[in-house]
């Protein structure tokens, strides 16, 4: 997302994957699960001479906010590990 969260509604069906994908635990299975009986195909996204722009632009942006929700996810361990210590 942009700082303005102005594209929200363009993340909207990944944040919905994302949600149905993870296990719940109430169920011990993810929605995706339950609903079909196996879990979906996660391969790697790979920029390999594609010639489609906006696919390849889309993808970077894709990597690049998995890479600043890494960061922040490593940022809330270590500051709620200094908070129990």
């Amino acid at each position: 997302m942009d700082h303005l969260q102005a594209d929200w509604a363009d993340w909207l069906a990944i944040a919905e994957f994302q949600y149905n994908d993870k296990v719940h635990s109430s169920t011990n299975h993810s929605p995706f699960y339950l609903n079909y009986g196996r879990h979906p195909w996660k391969g790697e996204i790979q920029l390999t001479g594609s010639t489609n722009p906006s696919a390849d632009e889309f993808v970077k942006v894709l990597e690049l906010a998995r890479e600043e929700a890494s960061v922040a996810m490593m940022k809330a361990s270590e500051q709620a590990k200094m908070n129990y210590n």
